[in-house]
């Protein structure tokens, strides 16, 4: 496992870094990566989820074209 936990969830502004998060229970870095969507969702944004355990990307928002 990479990280403290296998979920990370990663909020990009501007191209640039600006928030992570690590949890070892799916739904709760679900429902964090969902509270960052509706904090953050604003042009320039990026969240993405990522089981690290296997390199899943689980979400990612705004969604890919």
């Amino acid at each position: 496992m990479t990280g403290p936990g296998r979920y990370h969830v990663t909020l990009l502004l501007a191209g640039r870094p600006t928030l992570h998060g690590w949890w070892d229970d799916e739904p709760t870095a679900r429902r964090q990566t969902a509270s960052l969507i509706g904090q953050y969702s604003q042009p320039g944004a990026r969240v993405t989820l990522v089981d690290e355990e296997t390199g899943a990307v689980l979400t990612t928002w705004p969604p890919e074209p």
